[in-house]
């Protein structure tokens, strides 16, 4: 271990030395009633230089002087303590030893150590206060105005004024995050809880004022100019209604995301966002295995597939918790695998990530990609699908949907992966449409595999609706519409769908991969379904317009292949509930694997002819539950005008 021999260092060291002179000193002084003798004057001079230096050593050991005095810690002083203590009961041991404590009297050596830690501590943390709150370069001026700070609470007020909703573990990190950081100008002036018994509390110094109700009186009485809601786990009910409270003071207020959300796990000052309509589903935070996560992840090559797609990112980044050995980035987008590459080699360095450009349809590329990269995890979330888009394209739901997916399973197969987990959908439940007939094929293909008694790779699949925040999904183009003054166009008044978060996803995705030992489908619990007329009214009012007085409201008709609402089974599938109360598996009934593989044939060739109806009767064919759309009753031209 070697220490630079830098001036800040020997300026430390100096300053070590001579709190440590001065507190054997007082040892000296007080234990002789401030009435030092001559021999015992002449003990202290006679010892000082052999104490000191062995009370250095031992700051040394303990890494004391490889830290920067302005981010003192805790562990920092516990370090000091420990230091100093071990240093004090090798001298008294000595001196007991060698001299048998002739001269020497132990009170000495207790005082000492008292003062030694006072002064060792006060000088670091002053010093933390000094780079925190004064001034970036620490000299005569900024001691002389941080003692001016510490005894004048006026001085310390200036900046945005703002308080925190949620006195707990949430709104202490954040609060301590305002105070620790010397860029931000804004200070945390009080909280406020429904707890009542936190009221007149106080955190990191700051109040809590009152219960959150009063938050418009609170607002007035005391000039706040910004809240920050930090309740990551309020219910949806309670999130409205806190959200409803800032709208009517007219203050500007932000939120917290739940951990999920957190690239990295920890609460920062980055991590406050505006609230959006996310927030206000009132969506439980995820407990995960994270043990059983961190065994199949942990130090393995996993390759995501679709990886700059919504659920793509939002698996890479949950995956970099686990710290994989390395993070294979498939991706045929070349803008949004460049994006999430330079996202996670920043916030995660010591992470091998490994971006590649390619096409899970093309089977020689796919081959040697895994023969090269010898992925042991494959999540695969590469798909197309917007229902309207493939209903005009259905041979690009083969292509991709159903032969890039053949692709991926025969590489795993050939090269033993360890575990294959699927991304499917609720539209695979029941198809009206060819992309979600193009997924459950897909769920078809991963179960054959299963069927085999000596599969090294266990596959499986996860099934779940749509997601808030999702790359095409409603939110974004009602949000638009709404910023270009409407009108919001919803499709059917009574049009419902399941709906969760990206980062929920993620996560049960991660955990379903621990759960699974092939050939299962999971489903992943949703909640009640949302009604999309109350959320486009929702976003008009959430962006502070009226409904049908500031922004209209049109409904255009269901789009060919859409249906009323989702499902999450089929008649012939059974739910069983697992160990995880948001994850449960489907006992699916037995089917043909051998007409299986001839649709699979046949569909290529469908594909490459561009021939919709032949597509759609192969999945008819496989898939008895898909009800396409009768396009000979309404003319061929419809399907052009789908989109």
């Amino acid at each position: 271990m070697k220490i630079k021999l830098s001036k800040n260092f020997l300026l430390t060291l100096a300053v070590d030395i001579l709190i440590l002179t001065v507190s054997y000193y007082i040892g000296y002084w007080v234990r002789y009633d401030f009435d030092l003798p001559d021999w015992a004057r002449q003990m202290f001079f006679e010892t000082f230089a052999y104490v000191v230096m062995f009370k250095l050593v031992c700051l040394y050991l303990f890494d004391l002087y490889r830290g920067m005095w302005r981010y003192t810690s805790l562990k920092d002083i516990l370090d000091i303590v420990k230091a100093s203590a071990i240093a004090t009961l090798f001298i008294v041991v000595t001196a007991l030893f060698v001299f048998r404590l002739k001269h020497f009297s132990r009170s000495v050596f207790v005082i000492d150590w008292c003062f030694s830690m006072i002064g060792l501590t006060s000088v670091r943390v002053f010093t933390r206060l000094c780079f925190e709150k004064f001034s970036e370069d620490v000299g005569p001026k900024a001691i002389c105005f941080a003692f001016k700070k510490i005894f004048s609470k006026k001085l310390g007020q200036k900046g945005r004024r703002m308080i925190i909703i949620g006195a707990g573990d949430c709104g202490q990190r954040i609060c301590r995050e305002f105070k620790e950081n010397p860029n931000v100008k804004s200070h945390v002036i009080g909280f406020l809880d429904d707890d009542k018994t936190k009221i007149g509390r106080k955190i990191h110094g700051v109040s809590v004022l009152n219960r959150i109700d009063n938050l418009e009186h609170t607002i007035r009485s005391k000039s706040v100019d910004e809240v920050i809601i930090a309740v990551p786990n309020a219910g949806a009910l309670r999130m409205r209604q806190i959200v409803s409270q800032c709208r009517q003071a007219g203050i500007e207020f932000k939120t917290v995301p739940d951990m999920g959300e957190l690239i990295d796990g920890k609460i920062t000052l980055n991590a406050i966002r505006n609230v959006e309509y996310r927030d206000l589903l009132g969506r439980q935070p995820v407990s995960l295995d994270q043990e059983s996560i961190g065994r199949y992840l942990g130090s393995k090559i996993v390759m995501v597939t679709g990886a700059g797609g919504s659920i793509g990112i939002g698996l890479c980044r949950q995956i970099c918790r686990y710290k994989p050995e390395q993070l294979i980035l498939f991706e045929r987008a070349e803008s949004p695998l460049f994006e999430i590459d330079l996202e996670l080699k920043r916030n995660f360095p010591d992470i091998d990530v490994v971006p590649i450009l390619g096409d899970i349809q093309n089977l020689g590329e796919v081959i040697n990609i895994f023969s090269q990269s010898r992925p042991e995890i494959v999540f695969h979330a590469a798909a197309y699908k917007h229902v309207p888009m493939l209903e005009v394209h259905p041979w690009k739901a083969v292509e991709n949907n159903i032969v890039g997916t053949c692709n991926l399973i025969e590489a795993a197969r050939t090269f033993q992966c360890e575990r294959f987990v699927f991304v499917s959908t609720d539209k695979a439940v029941n198809p009206t449409n060819v992309m979600g007939a193009s997924k459950r094929f897909g769920e078809l293909l991963i179960q054959r595999e299963n069927d085999n008694s000596d599969k090294d790779t266990w596959f499986m699949t996860v099934r779940f609706g749509n997601v808030i925040g999702s790359v095409g999904s409603v939110v974004p183009l009602f949000k638009k519409q709404i910023k270009e003054g409407g009108p919001v166009t919803v499709t059917h008044p009574e049009m419902i769908r399941y709906f969760m978060l990206i980062p929920e996803a993620c996560q049960l995705i991660l955990q379903a991969g621990a759960m699974g030992r092939g050939g299962e489908i999971f489903i992943l619990e949703m909640g009640e379904q949302i009604s999309i007329d109350a959320m486009a009214r929702d976003l008009i009012r959430f962006s502070g317009f009226e409904p049908d007085v500031d922004i209209k409201i049109e409904y255009t008709g269901l789009r060919i292949g859409e249906k009323l609402y989702e499902e999450l089974i089929t008649a012939q599938e059974n739910v069983v509930p697992t160990t995880h109360k948001k994850i449960m598996v489907l006992n699916s009934s037995p089917f043909d694997t051998k007409s299986l593989d001839v649709d699979l044939i046949r569909l290529k060739e469908s594909a490459a002819a561009r021939d919709h109806r032949a597509i759609r009767e192969l999945l008819k064919h496989s898939i008895p539950e898909y009800q396409p759309f009768d396009y000979q009753s309404v003319g061929e031209n419809v399907i052009l005008s789908a989109v």
